[in-house]
């Protein structure tokens, strides 16, 4: 990859690279193989349009008005109604972020050369992320199936039409595409087909949500490992061959981590606790974290193909001299498996919750109730259950499958749906919740730890502690909690927490 652009060429698009390039800015380059690809395979259509074949999406209507022809002379008017009409999504507007991901998605499937499309729809794409151009896309109204009803507003853009953010300013596409230096796409046959009909606006945003995921758990695997040393907790569970014998690879992996994070803590110089075994919410953690990670494995491969292969619809086959009907545009596979994740995460959220809970009780850790520095005087963390638990409930509800409750659309041609861009969206709001509870149970594993005084840390969960001391005081007296919860989700949220740990963990 180029140290200043990422090149495209519709095989080998990462999720991290969409991260980059939706959160870092960077910017992209069409590899030249793949612009030939297009151009050919345009080229190919046209030919076979002209043999009067009909060509779905081409020569003839879309969905249920698949047996409209359109003619030639209407060629650009048709697909600049097919996006007109399509354009009937609704608010909330999609982050700029969330944009770039979706434009990027988009371009790299185009790049695969499976649509037919005109080759200067692309090169605008790629434009627009590289002069910051974002197009404003509402983010409900797409079943899924073909995110159609939101994607159409990427097109009203790309004709120099409807509004976008540039420079972050909201104004109309055509001004920012003067001030940029762009000129409109004059919309030719298929276009409108293919600027829509893709799944572009769930892969692009799913992207981005996977890669928070997998650094979500690492911070959880963190505090837990935190948590243990506030708890005065067992380390049995973390042992390499027990783990070995279960081979279960998340559950391995979490625990490989968390011995790492506990190098040199005092926990591994004392035997085993008197309570010999600790509640299952310490004693299980790298099992359950690990279950996230065995979910996010399998999501993360499928949506990986899904970023560097075509979902259009009709494909286009020009080495068979075809362009079939198909079924590439179902997502089934990945939009199930970010259900699974939002479960995975529900029971990640409970066990942290319940370590959390058990760190405030007495009889489990032998220090004060609800960590306070002195019982009688002053309160401690005795109603923050209330608030953890609140946020739990809320992460319980969004794990509730949505994929199964879908409408037969269009006259019934369109019977199955899997709701992909909610699916998507629900978990990336479980996961910023989550960063409240796992900054949550990072402050009271901070108090407990404090409250034993004098103790060795391990080296990872010493570079954790000290960070969030820098901007979470020892609890010596009561306040108001509301801005230490917010200052703990920061602290997730940022990444401080785990970069501090990574430059101390080889």
């Amino acid at each position: 990859m180029d140290k200043e652009k990422l090149i495209l060429n519709g095989q080998d698009l990462t999720i991290e690279d969409v991260t980059r390039v939706a959160k870092e800015g960077l910017k992209v380059e069409i590899s030249p193989e793949a612009m030939v690809r297009l151009e050919e395979t345009r080229k190919f259509v046209f030919d076979l349009a002209d043999k009067g074949l009909p060509i779905y999406g081409f020569t003839t209507g879309v969905g249920v008005n698949k047996d409209k022809r359109v003619f030639e002379a209407y060629f650009e008017q048709y697909n600049r109604n097919l996006i007109y009409a399509h354009c009937v999504a609704v608010e909330p507007e999609a982050t700029e972020e969330n944009t770039r991901a979706i434009v990027l998605a988009r371009l790299n499937t185009f790049l695969v050369g499976r649509t037919g499309i005109q080759p200067a729809v692309a090169a605008m794409y790629k434009e627009f992320l590289n002069h910051g151009i974002h197009p404003v896309i509402p983010e409900r109204g797409s079943v899924g199936q073909a995110d159609i009803s939101c994607l159409s507003h990427i097109g009203l853009a790309v004709m120099g039409e409807g509004d976008v953010y540039y420079r972050g300013t909201k104004m109309p596409a055509g001004e920012a595409m003067k001030m940029a230096g762009l000129n409109p796409v004059v919309l030719g046959p298929k276009d409108g087909l293919a600027i829509v009909s893709s799944s572009a606006h769930s892969s692009g945003p799913g992207a981005l949500v996977l890669q928070e995921i997998r650094e979500l758990v690492e911070t959880a695997n963190i505090v837990y490992a935190l948590s243990l040393e506030g708890f005065d907790g067992n380390v049995t569970p973390l042992d390499e061959k027990v783990n070995e014998i279960r081979k279960m690879p998340g559950q391995i992996h979490c625990a490989a981590q968390v011995r790492k994070y506990l190098d040199g803590s005092y926990l591994n110089k004392k035997s085993i606790t008197k309570s010999v075994q600790d509640p299952l919410s310490f004693r299980d953690a790298c099992a359950v974290h690990g279950a996230v990670l065995d979910s996010l494995e399998h999501v993360w491969k499928y949506l990986t193909i899904q970023l560097n292969t075509s979902d259009d619809n009709p494909c286009v086959l020009p080495e068979q001299d075809r362009i079939i009907s198909c079924q590439n545009f179902e997502v089934a596979n990945w939009a199930i498996g970010f259900e699974m994740m939002g479960i995975a995460l529900s029971h990640l959220s409970k066990v942290c919750s319940h370590r959390t809970m058990r760190m405030a009780e007495p009889v489990f850790t032998k220090l004060s109730r609800f960590l306070t520095p002195s019982e009688g005087d002053i309160l401690g963390f005795s109603t923050v259950q209330k608030t953890f638990t609140s946020l739990d409930t809320e992460i319980r509800h969004l794990s509730n499958p949505a994929t199964a409750d879908y409408f037969s659309v269009s006259l019934n041609m369109e019977d199955h749906a899997n709701n992909t861009p909610y699916v998507v969206k629900k978990t990336g709001q479980i996961v910023d919740i989550l960063r409240y509870i796992i900054g949550i149970e990072a402050m009271h594993g901070a108090q407990a730890v404090d409250l034993r005084e004098d103790i060795n840390l391990g080296k990872g969960t010493k570079a954790a502690y000290d960070v969030i001391r820098e901007e979470i005081p020892y609890y010596d007296n009561d306040r108001v909690l509301t801005t230490d919860f917010k200052a703990a989700y920061e602290l997730v949220k940022s990444g401080r927490i785990l970069d501090a740990v990574r430059k101390v963990i080889n």
